[in-house]
């Protein structure tokens, strides 16, 4: 379906240059479109956000959103932040209903996590033996839209601390699996042990990844692996420590200490020019649409400014595969009245939206 010639004009981001946009046929374009309607007049146009971690049919304690109207509550909350477009980094129901309402954000799959059996959430993973791993991530890959999900750690209550999940030999057959059906892969990460064993299989991004040492960090750089923080969802290591204390005592103090240099571990890992992108973790303990909550974050761990907000839109998009605010391109636009870049608060304020060519707020 396309939408009606619309007309914005405004400072185009990243470049910083104004300049007229028109759009025909739900797409952009720089040449003029007689009797194009102006929808934005002024402010600065920013490529749709990208929520890079969320969960869509996740609701508050883990239960399960299925109902349509509940699963576009969630993704209207994230559009309504100016998010366009969101990778889901793994769902237990099946979201692909809303891939006909044109009015919310396009979403990336990475089908079901993965993970051991009784060492996750009950009911968000699909549960399995290392020896099945690699063929289960077959499965996810092709229900996904190019990602799969692994659980890479979580609290062993045998160990009483966190622990791996997959010894080194499953993880670099699901890897391979992933890559050979044309899939990316990441991890849940929230401590160390988990990590060289994914880092050397040649897994894409991890998740949180609080427990990255210099080491890590150096050989992510050099292989180009990614990050997702989720800093607000870091913000509640405390609690979650807090809960574990009595059981788990070294549980409790690992999860503290994480918590301690998550901050630093960041700005470590761009710094040593690892891809970091902005993602909030929504669904479960987090709501949807705090994806300027998660930019603030990054800077305040050490991003300039223009890079937490590019870890949240120009840069994101190019790791997923979407396309800009170039000629051409699907028009996905958020407009603010001030410059993102230099004021991080105007990312709450959204003055227009538009999605697949079409305004939307």
């Amino acid at each position: 379906m396309t939408g009606p010639a619309l007309h914005l004009s405004g400072v185009v981001l990243p470049e910083g240059v104004h300049r007229d946009v028109w759009v025909r046929d739900g797409r952009i374009t720089f040449e003029p479109v007689p009797g194009a309607e102006t929808v934005s007049r002024g402010g600065f146009l920013l490529p749709g956000l990208v929520d890079a971690h969320c969960h869509v049919g996740i609701g508050r304690g883990g239960v399960h959103v299925a109902d349509v109207e509940g699963l576009r509550g969630q993704a209207l909350a994230e559009r309504d932040a100016g998010v366009l477009a969101l990778r889901d980094c793994g769902s237990p129901v099946d979201t692909r209903v809303l891939d006909e309402h044109e009015d919310l954000p396009r979403i990336i799959r990475a089908g079901r996590h993965l993970a051991a059996p009784r060492r996750y959430i009950p009911d968000l993973a699909i549960e399995l033996e290392p020896a099945e791993l690699a063929d289960q991530v077959r499965v996810q890959a092709r229900r996904g839209d190019g990602w799969v999900k692994l659980v890479g750690d979580w609290i062993d209550r045998g160990v009483g601390d966190l622990a791996p999940e997959w010894p080194d030999d499953a993880v670099a057959a699901a890897i391979t699996a992933a890559h050979e059906e044309g899939a990316r892969v990441t991890a849940h990460t929230f401590g160390t042990d988990a990590l060289p064993g994914l880092i050397r299989a040649g897994i894409d991004c991890i998740e949180h990844g609080t427990g990255l040492t210099e080491d890590l960090v150096g050989e992510m750089a050099a292989r180009g692996t990614a990050v997702v923080p989720t800093l607000v969802n870091v913000q509640n290591f405390p609690g979650f420590a807090a809960a574990g204390e009595q059981r788990f005592p070294a549980y409790a103090s690992t999860m503290r200490r994480l918590y301690a240099s998550s901050g630093a571990v960041v700005r470590a890992a761009f710094e040593a020019g690892v891809p970091v992108f902005a993602g909030t973790d929504a669904g479960g303990g987090i709501d949807h649409g705090v994806i300027a909550d998660e930019v603030r974050a990054l800077h305040a761990a050490g991003l300039p400014a223009e890079a937490a907000v590019a870890a949240a839109s120009w840069r994101a998009r190019e790791w997923l595969g979407l396309p800009c605010i170039e000629e051409g391109a699907a028009a996905d636009v958020v407009v603010y009245e001030t410059d993102p870049r230099t004021d991080l608060d105007s990312l709450q304020r959204p003055q227009r939206l538009v999605l697949r060519g079409r305004v939307v707020g």
